[in-house]
């Protein structure tokens, strides 16, 4: 067997979330240098995750984070994270690109940007990527299963359905 085909045979394996099972472990770092994984750091709270692949993908995850925190930034039972996922040959810029992160993004909202440097390509396999400027968004519940995915730009009827089943997540003992 060849290392190409076990390398195909491997990546066969890593499959599309489906709703209702746990988001696989997500491991980044804050803004603040800290290290975060997901699902835990959002433990006890409803959370939003917008994953993108791109640097031209950041417009339509701030579009969608956005909406989100001023629908339910208040709301210290809701959380979100920006996630850029990071890979290939700019993990080699880790340093600039954080630093350049950091300073257009207020301190208080440091906390809410997780930076993932490579395991791309099994995140692009675990959202069903396609377009590579879209936002991937995930809703995990206070458990950290997944309740709800879309991929996109921002998107009105989305964002109902998405508000929907926040609103019903915090109902839920």
């Amino acid at each position: 067997m060849t290392i190409l085909t076990t390398i195909l045979m491997a990546s066969a394996l890593i499959s599309t979330i489906s709703i209702g099972e746990t988001l696989p472990p997500l491991r980044g770092e804050f803004l603040t240098g800290r290290q975060a994984q997901l699902p835990e750091a959002a433990s006890g709270r409803v959370a939003l995750l917008a994953l993108g692949f791109t640097y031209n993908s950041r417009f339509q995850v701030e579009a969608w984070i956005g909406r989100f925190r001023k629908d339910f930034g208040e709301n210290p039972h809701v959380t979100f994270y920006e996630i850029p996922m990071i890979g290939g040959m700019a993990r080699l810029g880790k340093w600039f690109i954080d630093s350049g992160m950091r300073k257009g993004t207020p301190r208080s909202d440091q906390e809410n940007v997780i930076t993932v440097y490579g395991g791309t390509d099994s995140w692009k396999q675990h959202m069903g990527y396609q377009s590579p400027d879209a936002a991937y968004l995930v809703l995990i519940d206070k458990h950290g299963a997944v309740r709800w995915r879309h991929s996109g730009a921002f998107d009105e009827e989305a964002y109902k359905d998405l508000s929907v089943r926040v609103t019903a997540l915090l109902r839920e003992p």
